[in-house]
């Protein structure tokens, strides 16, 4: 199995030993992004909506990396350190995925990385032709029933 490591500049680097995104196949798995300005690596002030922003926006210029948009993602799972944030959060969430809505888990966590109230982690999947799985066997194909 093929696999790149996707990195831009656009999205904050990584506070740890860990890649922005690995793509295999149609495949683009994000790591987890929190609401660090790219440009200073430092948190965004503001209320839990102004993070959830800077999630997202951070979020998509991974996605962009690897020619890909919101539209793509297939599941998100977010993490946020106060379930009271949710309705918030929820609001700006809606902007970036107005329809066609990801498979999506929230939790809550005790704490999250330089002090972050939320944390975003997505699944894409690119458009266009089939992949086959290292046995031969076919492994997604959107025109097929389930």
């Amino acid at each position: 199995m093929s696999r790149t490591i996707i990195a831009t500049p656009e999205a904050p680097k990584a506070v740890g030993p860990y890649s922005q995104a690995v793509a295999t196949g149609r495949f683009l798995f994000c790591s987890g992004q929190i609401p660090l300005k790219p440009t200073t690596g430092e948190l965004v002030d503001g209320d839990i909506s102004d993070q959830t922003t800077q999630v997202l926006e951070n979020l998509g210029a991974v996605l962009r990396a690897n020619r890909m948009a919101f539209a793509n993602v297939v599941k998100t799972t977010v993490f946020l350190t106060d379930l009271g944030d949710f309705a918030a959060m929820n609001d700006v969430y809606a902007i970036y995925f107005p329809s066609g809505q990801p498979a999506r888990s929230t939790i809550q966590v005790a704490a999250l990385p330089k002090g972050a109230r939320v944390e975003i982690e997505a699944i894409a999947v690119a458009e266009g032709g089939e992949d086959i799985g290292e046995a031969g066997e076919e492994f997604f194909n959107p025109a097929s029933p389930l």
